[in-house]
């Protein structure tokens, strides 16, 4: 449940993707909202575009300067020069030049290349390799791999919630002098196995995945060096069996140590250690522990300052995410920035300059800017302008930037901007030709404030139907998320014109967050120690009594909740503990209980069943399943191995038992969400709308 924020969200027929600037649109000869073009970088002083716009790649490749704005097409390849591509399902191929024969090497994993693009680096049946170009020779570096051990492979539960999907299970990492490799592994042995079962064919065929529990045991793990010229491999010393996590490594940018981030079962206490490459040994760099927890995921926890000898660190520790300066033996020299908002990232460091650019919630939680503060310290300059969420991507070396910008008010534009924030020229606005005409028809938004009894001001979006009349009453469906740091509000443009106006367009469509959802920082997440569940339904209930109260449009008999993964969680949950504010909601993908979801997370947060008994009982679902009064709806893929089907089935058994109706609906071979597969997708939107009209427009 690593991801939240890249799950694309639906509600009530309306597509959200967070970020986009895309309308949906029924007619195709209305051009109200376009996508803008892909723009890339190449350098300081060049970024590449596609004449078409098309966000694929294809069409005409455009070169622009970025002073003068003069076009060129783009050279696609080089006589000369190598070939060396990497492409889907595990085919590599290998050219010394552009007109050479190609070696074709097939049934390889996550290949990467090598920063010198000498080698290529890969794993196959458990094991890693490494594949020289200029030899065309295949090296196999271990050769343990089995069913339950992995060189190179993640561990299902590390690929979830440690290292990340877009790892998309590969777990090395070449050394910035590309001599090296770091690598881990992983002993599934005494995992538990959570089986799956595929019925496409005639007879069954059942999968095996390792996946621990709350308080199972965990994959054992080590961090190996491998050294490419001597071909041996150096073993961090630390004890495979003890309980812990280890984070992503983090190679030193001379490739003379490899970091370690190490995490206590608990998860309240991060070391970073550096490894003597030659003997394993372990060195203190850093040591953080917080009252609740620490996410071992964080991204880019760590950037190196190697003329300085400093790195940057991003920690949470204050109750909000903050830049920290250190000597490269750990001590700490300043904090970079500070106050009750969140830096997102570390985007570029300019050590010939001395700033440190950066991405940060400060304006507003549900806006995006970009900022730069000096090295030493001092005074935060904005870079970004305007009430707007900025998306941006900056020049190799921050000379420049190109931001998309809007709000939920303005379309996108997009424009090219230089490092001290001055605007050289825009370059794309998604207005279409048919904006102006058919703007007055478009779903209108806004964004508000609830407070809760306690201070937290919550974020709302209301997104009103076409031909709204504040006369008439209007049923609410309210998309959420929930979970620690997840958030689902963001003051960007979601247009929506459509030329038919039917029953789902007289429906108020709302997002909303709770105090643990990031805007307030660590902070507001460290609620939810031990109890998730509890002030999401809490916070929710609020907002929700407030429209009601506020707003007289608002039918309060007829309130739906919806959402997936998480989401579905929380819609259940809704459903079930709080009976008299919510009547309608569609759970798909849903925890129900969380004995039943990974150790990794679920221990995170709540730590252990044996730890925290009432906390698991009272986040749990079925605590509250007599309660039910509304119109629940559930949804689940069968071949889900990351919320397993057992979550909904067992929800299912309670309701019987406790003698209660719902809807239920499988989707047959759909893993963690279907809306990748076009014929389940579509059936899913029309079995929603018809329980939405069903429920809501009785």
């Amino acid at each position: 449940m690593k991801t939240l924020n890249a799950i694309v969200l639906l509600t009530a027929g309306l597509y959200l993707i967070p970020g986009t600037a895309i309308a949906q649109q029924k007619s195709p000869d209305i051009e109200f909202v376009k996508r803008a073009p892909v723009f890339r970088w190449l350098d300081d002083d060049h970024y590449k575009t596609y004449r078409s716009g098309d966000v694929f790649g294809r069409g005409e490749e455009i070169i622009v300067d970025v002073l003068n704005g003069k076009e060129s097409t783009a050279e696609r390849i080089r006589a000369n020069a190598p070939r060396i591509g990497i492409g889907k399902n595990g085919t590599v191929v290998i050219a010394k030049t552009a007109t050479a024969k190609a070696d074709t090497l097939k049934g390889l994993q996550t290949p990467v290349l090598s920063p010198d693009s000498a080698n290529i680096a890969y794993t196959k049946n458990k094991n890693l390799y490494v594949y020289n170009v200029a030899d065309r020779k295949e090296w196999q570096v271990t050769t343990d791999g089995s069913e339950t051990i992995y060189n190179g492979w993640s561990s299902w539960v590390y690929n979830e919630e440690i290292l990340g999907r877009s790892m998309a299970y590969r777990a090395f990492w070449w050394s910035p002098d590309s001599k090296k490799i770091a690598f881990m592994r992983f002993d599934d042995t005494k995992v538990p196995v959570h089986y799956m079962v595929d019925d496409s064919g005639v007879h069954q065929k059942q999968i095996a995945i390792p996946y621990p529990l709350p308080g199972d045991a965990n994959p054992e793990v080590k961090t190996g060096i491998l050294n490419l010229a001597s071909k041996k491999i150096t073993w961090a010393a630390y004890d495979a069996k003890a309980d812990q996590y280890f984070g992503m490594p983090i190679w030193t940018p001379s490739s003379d140590q490899l970091w370690v981030q190490w995490m206590n079962r608990g998860q309240d206490t991060l070391k970073i250690e550096a490894i003597d490459l030659l003997n394993g040994s372990r060195k203190a760099i850093y040591t953080e522990t917080q009252k609740t927890w620490i996410s071992l995921d964080q991204e880019n926890r760590v950037r190196f300052v190697p003329s300085k000898r400093q790195f940057l660190l991003m920690s949470d520790k204050s109750g909000w995410m903050h830049i920290y300066a250190h000597s490269m033996d750990g001590k700490r020299l300043r904090q970079l920035t500070s106050g009750d908002w969140t830096v997102t990232e570390i985007n570029h460091v300019d050590e010939k300059g001395g700033w440190v650019y950066f991405t940060a919630k400060k304006e507003n939680s549900t806006r995006l800017d970009l900022y730069k503060v000096k090295l030493s310290g001092g005074k935060i300059e904005r870079l970004t302008f305007g009430d707007y969420t900025h998306r941006f991507e900056l020049s190799p070396n921050a000379k420049y930037f190109i931001t998309t910008y809007a709000n939920f008010k303005t379309p996108g534009k997009v424009a090219l901007v230089d490092q001290n924030g001055k605007l050289i020229r825009t370059l794309f606005d998604c207005k279409g030709k048919d904006y102006e005409k058919y703007q007055p028809l478009a779903t209108k938004s806004e964004i508000i404030g609830v407070k809760t009894p306690d201070g937290f001001d919550l974020p709302v979006r209301i997104m009103y139907p076409q031909g709204f009349d504040k006369n008439k009453k209007y049923p609410v469906m309210a998309m959420v998320y929930g979970g620690p740091n997840s958030e689902v509000v963001s003051d960007y443009y979601i247009g929506d014109y459509t030329e038919k106006l039917d029953e789902q367009d007289n429906l108020i469509r709302i997002q909303m967050d709770h105090r643990g959802s990031g805007h307030f920082g660590k902070v507001g997440q460290n609620y939810m120690h031990r109890d998730l569940g509890h002030w999401e339904i809490e916070d929710y209930s609020t907002i929700i009594n407030y429209l009601k109260k506020t707003y007289a449009f608002i039918d309060g008999s007829r309130i739906g909740i919806s959402g997936f993964s998480y989401g579905g969680y929380m819609s259940a949950l809704a459903l079930v503990k709080a009976p008299d504010v919510f009547t309608v909601g569609l759970a798909g993908g849903s925890v129900t209980d969380w004995h039943l979801y990974d150790s990794a997370y679920t221990e995170r947060y709540m730590d252990s069943p044996k730890e925290n008994p009432e906390g698991y009982k009272s986040s749990s679902v079925f605590t509250y399943v007599k309660n039910l009064k509304g119109h629940l709806s559930l949804a689940q893929g069968t071949m889900d191995d990351n919320v397993h089907m057992r979550n909904t089935m067992k929800l299912v058994d309670a309701l019987m038992e406790a003698d209660k109706d719902f809807d239920l609906m499988f989707y047959p071979g759909a893993a963690h969400g279907w809306f990748y597969l076009p014929h389940k997708a579509k059936f899913e939107r029309r079995a929603r709308e018809a329980f939405i009209k069903k429920y809501l427009f009785p």
